[in-house]
Order: structure tokens, then C-alpha cells, then sequence
């Protein structure tokens, strides 16, 4: 759940950041000049925007991308982490409200497909209409419930789990400056995510695609399938050769399959390539 290229280490991201009321959230990642559907990105706890930077390199033509770039991290470092996700996705959803009205897909890895699932949810919810889909990786289904305080461990034992996803650079958690400025923002998305609770309602509108690494120590492939009950719109179900951080390992199958997926949801929207 921690990230697979270093951002969790608070270094500033390299994409400029979007201007007025979005610009603390949204981060472009890949621009297209006539686009006519946007994807939003939603990293994993501890990651941070600059995670999708090098995932996305083959998207439709007429799709921009943009990433979420929560609190307590990068270049929002100083500011307060929140600790539930329906902080996240209340935040997340009053930021795209104030958007230029666009077509969009929502993207979440590993915590992110939790907070993407709660504001596709609340999008639908508000009468605003549903997204054209939600494409959610590396976490399993909302429904299912495990008991998990991996908030509460010391900073060591915080550590160690991230070292068991093999998500991050050994020399980076060895680095005492740099565990200083990514434990609390890791911690509090840990919290965040061990103490959500789904309350039971009517399953999304929009198709639903679910993508997981077949060696994943965090889900299974039937605990990812079980993603299911929560689309009326329909499920694809992806499996991946690999483990939590799958899409970093291979990049461009990652990017290839996202693409494909994007094609299949926005249609006529998306364009060519």
C-alpha cells in the first residue's frame, strides 16, 4: 500500500498542479488537447500523485488524466493528514464539483479504489449522474471486512508491512530524514483505511473493472471478484502476474490494459489512440 517509486518520501512532484480551487488535489499527469473524458487517479496509502506518472503513457487520445494528490505529503506536507475515507471523498468530490463539467473514469489502487468506490458513490447519490466507470486495483471488495491495526503498530512494525508489499526501496525506509516525513501521512492512511466501514446501499450505476496482481498478500482474486455485488452497471475482472505493486512492475502491460479498458468504457468518447 506504500509506494513502488519513492513518492511517498514527500520530494516534490515534478507536474504542475491545477490552478484555482483544484489545485491542492489535482495533479496533471497525462494532457490531451481535445479531450472529451478525464480520468482521476487515486494512489494507495502513503502514495502520493507522482505514483501514475510513469503508468500512464499510452492513454486514448482524447483522455487527460489527473491524479489526487491527498494531504500531508509532497507539496502538501505541512498540511493535516485525514485519517477516514469519507473525509477523502467528501474532500475529493466537492474538487471535482467545481470542475468544468467532462465525462470521467475514476482509477484507485489499493486504498485508492476505496476512496474512488465512495465518490463514484456519492456522485451518483447527488443527482450529478454516474461516472462512465470506476476501474478499481489491488483491493478487495468494500463488503469484506478484516481486522487489521496496522495504524496502531510503532513505527518499526509500520515499516515492516511496507516492506512485505515490496513496494519501496529499502535504502529510502532505512533513511531516518525521510521515514520522518512519509510515516505520518502512511500512518494516518492506514487508519484511514483499516477503520472504513461500508454502509450497505443500491449498487453503482456505471460498469465496474477490477484488476489484481494474481500474488497479491493484501486480496485474493475471489476477494477482488467479489467487487461484483457493487456494480449493476456490469464487471471485468483482470488478473495480473505479480504481487500488491503488480502495475509498477510491469508498467507497460499496466498501461496497455488500462487503455483498453478506457477505450471499452468511454467509447465514442475516447477516440483513437
Amino acid at each position: 500500500m506504500t509506494t513502488a517509486s519513492g513518492d511517498a518520501t514527500g520530494h516534490s512532484s515534478s507536474r504542475v498542479p491545477r490552478s484555482g480551487g483544484a489545485g491542492r488535489w489535482l495533479r496533471l499527469v497525462a494532457s490531451a488537447p481535445k479531450a472529451r473524458a478525464r480520468l482521476i487517479c487515486f494512489p494507495h496509502a502513503g502514495g502520493s500523485a507522482g505514483f501514475f506518472f510513469p503508468l500512464l503513457k499510452s492513454l486514448p487520445s482524447a483522455v487527460e488524466a489527473y491524479a489526487v494528490q491527498y494531504p500531508g505529503r509532497q507539496d502538501r506536507l505541512a498540511e493535516p493528514c485525514l485519517t477516514s475515507v469519507d473525509e477523502l471523498a467528501d474532500a475529493v468530490c466537492e474538487v471535482l464539483r467545481q470542475e468544468p463539467a467532462m465525462p470521467q473514469v475514476l482509477f484507485g489502487h489499493s486504498m485508492g479504489a476505496t476512496v474512488a468506490f465512495e465518490v463514484a458513490r456519492r456522485q451518483e447519490r447527488s443527482g450529478g449522474g454516474s461516472p462512465l466507470g470506476l476501474v478499481v486495483s489491488g483491493r478487495r471488495a468494500p463488503s469484506l471486512r478484516h481486522a487489521e491495526t496496522v495504524h496502531q503498530r510503532d513505527d518499526d512494525g509500520l515499516v515492516a508491512e511496507i516492506r512485505r508489499l515490496n513496494g519501496t526501496d529499502d535504502s529510502l525506509l532505512d533513511d531516518p530524514e525521510i521515514r520522518r516525513m512519509f510515516l505520518p501521512a502512511l500512518r494516518a492512511d492506514y487508519q484511514a483505511i483499516e477503520t472504513y466501514r461500508m454502509v450497505p446501499g443500491p449498487p453503482l450505476r456505471c460498469p465496474l473493472s477490477v484488476f489484481v496482481g494474481d500474488a497479491d498478500p493484501r486480496v485474493s482474486v475471489a476477494e477482488a471478484e467479489a467487487w461484483r455485488e457493487q456494480s449493476g452497471g456490469g464487471i471485468s475482472l483482470q488478473v495480473f502476474p505479480g504481487g500488491h505493486f503488480y502495475l509498477s512492475d510491469r508498467p507497460q502491460e499496466f498501461s496497455d490494459r488500462l487503455t483498453a479498458e478506457l477505450t471499452r468504457l468511454c467509447g465514442p468518447v475516447a477516440g483513437g489512440r
